[in-house]
């Protein structure tokens, strides 16, 4: 018997602005139906598998409680709970865990492994994170600038800090719904155009300088400035990067209603002041929850399909 191939997301640009649009109405049904405390439970006797070779808070909760709250299970997996840490290959265990459940996310280093993982998998895989690409995190960013702005087309984000997977994901998300990133990164931090790839191009403008990149944007977002597995430079990376923490002064200069995003975990006076995360403009607690509810129409989506809305 042929098994169809099951989708995928292990990037942003895996799927069309159509089926972007349709997730964010799901978001946002499945969010109402959550705060009302309404019932909603499409995974019932369903199964994910979580593998962890990144530690992690809001994707381990996330994906946890959200697959609870569709009436399914979550299994956590780490490289010492499974054969990843004696050698088996990760195309074995992925033959294997696909046959016994219904959905895989993966929290992992290389974007290879998760795509090598996905190419022999039964069943879909999510992107939990990679050093490349942070495809679930920015579904919940761009819902929560529509949550609170609507329409992203025609917008700016200013990235601020090195062009890691956050910011690699934000330039595949520009591409698919018409907006534009600014981006200022210190010097040896600066954009690897063979991670971006060339679709990437027109959708980014680089500046030296950050406050030049903020100028007029509609959001101002950044990350830690050593990412987990960066820990030896980190020394180096404080230095590099103290010119370029989010202020105050860097929010005055973006439009008078911009946003203040963070994927966290955020170190206060290091990427950003304590008055510009904490501040009026900050949605970085509305992006945190949003994960919950973003990835909850992405796994309804995966598993079952279109759901009649």
């Amino acid at each position: 018997m042929t098994v169809p191939a099951p989708r995928h997301f292990l990037q942003f640009g895996d799927f069309s602005r159509e089926e972007f649009d349709y997730l964010f109405e799901r978001t946002r049904w499945i969010k109402q139906r959550f705060k009302r405390y309404e019932l909603y439970q499409p995974l019932r006797d369903r199964t994910l598998a979580m593998v962890f070779e990144k530690a992690s808070t809001r994707t381990r909760v996330s994906f946890e409680a959200g697959m609870n709250q569709l009436g399914g299970i979550a299994i956590n997996l780490t490289r010492g709970d499974t054969q990843l840490g004696r050698g088996e290959p990760i195309e074995d265990v992925a033959r294997v865990v696909s046959r016994m459940v219904d959905v895989i996310m993966i929290r992992t280093f290389g974007q290879t492994l998760i795509e090598r993982f996905a190419a022999h998998s039964r069943v879909p895989v999510i992107n939990g994170l990679t050093n490349e690409y942070h495809p679930c995190q920015i579904l919940a960013d761009v819902y929560t600038w529509i949550e609170h702005r609507g329409a992203v087309a025609g917008r700016t984000i200013a990235w601020i800090g090195d062009a890691n997977n956050m910011f690699y994901t934000w330039v595949q998300a520009a591409r698919i719904f018409g907006f534009h990133v600014n981006v200022a990164s210190p010097p040896g931090y600066a954009i690897d155009p063979a991670i971006a790839g060339p679709a990437a191009e027109g959708h980014y403008t680089r500046f030296a300088k950050p406050i030049d990149a903020c100028r007029g944007a509609d959001v101002v977002t950044t990350d830690v400035w050593t990412s987990m597995g960066f820990e030896a430079e980190n020394e180096v990376r404080m230095r590099a990067f103290a010119p370029f923490q989010v202020s105050a002064d860097l929010m005055r200069v973006a439009q008078p209603d911009a946003l203040f995003m963070h994927c966290l975990p955020a170190h206060r006076g290091e990427e950003v002041t304590a008055d510009v995360i904490d501040g009026p403009q900050s949605v970085v607690w509305d992006e945190a929850e949003n994960r919950l509810h973003a990835q909850k129409a992405l796994l309804e989506y995966l598993v079952c399909g279109r759901v009649a809305v």
